[in-house]
């Protein structure tokens, strides 16, 4: 067993040692994301919602909010929310500070909630807006309110639709959770970087926190694969059918 791990040029052992570390980092990384989304996707329902009916008082506002959080980095949110609020004595001063503001992990949590749930709403809202005519009429004859048309008709066959593109933003969350790392969180990266630093290594840390996030990307994405054959089966048939009517008849 030592001839084959001479051979490996990875110090396997030294690895090994230290993935309790590891393993208490994916705790983090998957605490924050999970968190994260799941607030920022309750979030996004109603702003998205009010995005997609153009509220004349609450679009532009949603509209604003959105622009601002996916037109700059993650990282410089979060800088601005660990770093930045604690220069104000007002924000230090009030009873948010102690036990939520000067914690890293509430900071982090703050930003990729913030964050996760401006992209969710813009993605929600696409999918409201492209509810097919014929349900939104058909729940219109039958004598459906908006309110019911939306709770019972729009916003489920809109979450069913979104499903595949949410699956990206989940997967873009979790590889964004990599900024918790410079805030002094030890996630996945950060006991990465911890165990590079420390024994003065290039690639250990690296590598097997890079392993780490692709058995948990494999997981999701296998995960929403199983969602989609139970939730947007319909959708499939209809594609296929769509697809055999544009096929031309072959000439004989």
């Amino acid at each position: 067993m030592e001839t084959v791990l001479s051979y490996i040029p990875l110090d396997i052992g030294l690895i090994a040692q230290n993935f309790d570390r590891f393993l208490y980092g994916v705790w983090i990384t998957l605490n924050l994301t999970v968190l994260s989304l799941i607030i920022g996707g309750m979030m996004a329902v109603p702003l998205a919602v009010a995005r997609a009916a153009r509220h004349p008082v609450f679009n532009p506002l949603v509209w604003t909010y959105t622009y601002v959080f996916r037109g700059t980095p993650l990282l410089v949110q979060t800088y601005l929310i660990y770093y930045g609020l604690g220069q104000f004595d007002l924000v230090r001063e009030s009873w948010l500070w102690d036990p939520i503001l000067s914690s890293a992990w509430w900071c982090a949590l703050i930003a990729f909630t913030l964050n996760t749930a401006a992209y969710t709403t813009e993605l929600l809202c696409g999918a409201i807006v492209d509810t097919p005519k014929g349900e939104v009429e058909a729940a219109i004859a039958t004598g459906h309110s908006y309110r019911a048309r939306m709770r019972r008709i729009i916003l489920p066959s809109a979450f069913r639709r979104a499903i595949p593109a949410y699956s990206n933003e989940v997967i873009f969350m979790l590889h964004g959770s990599v900024v918790a790392s410079t805030i002094t969180l030890q996630d996945i990266l950060g006991v990465g970087r911890w165990l590079n630093g420390r024994y003065y290594l290039a690639y250990e840390g690296f590598i097997t926190a890079a392993l780490l996030y692709f058995l948990i990307v494999f997981t999701i994405t296998r995960v929403f694969r199983w969602i989609e054959r139970r939730y947007l089966r319909h959708l499939t048939g209809r594609e296929s059918a769509d697809v055999a009517e544009m096929t031309p008849e072959p000439v004989r």
